[in-house]
């Protein structure tokens, strides 16, 4: 786990988070277990399934009692719609007000995206 200040399950859940978006766990697949994550991360089972828990509440995982974990059928278009407000909220948001200060008006800004992006 990385060191950046957040708590463990937070990292543990993003990463599971991480997974469903990128194709690695499909819906209905089966998510390690917490004593899997845990022997894997170094870190105690109770606090693997603090982050599970979290995606179970937040309706990302399901449990079938005495199989384990899966991914709920429509998780990744839930993540990715949630991922790109979190994108618009950290990156468009302050974009668009830094541009507002300099002058640059909305279609500016597109055009400026357009050349900037195609020079990748």
């Amino acid at each position: 786990m990385r060191d950046d200040g957040r708590p463990l399950f937070a990292q543990i859940a993003e990463q599971i988070e991480s997974s469903i978006v990128d194709g690695t766990l499909a819906e209905e697949a089966q998510v390690p277990s917490t004593n899997e994550l845990a022997a894997f991360h170094r870190i105690n089972p109770a606090t693997a399934a603090k982050g599970v828990n979290q995606l179970v509440a937040d309706g990302v995982l399901y449990k079938r009692r005495g199989i384990g974990m899966f991914v709920a059928t429509g998780a990744r278009t839930q993540l990715l719609e949630r991922r790109r407000e979190d994108f618009a909220r950290q990156y468009l948001v302050p974009l668009l007000a830094e541009a507002r200060k300099l002058g640059i008006d909305t279609e500016q800004v597109k055009k400026m995206i357009d050349v900037w992006g195609d020079e990748r």
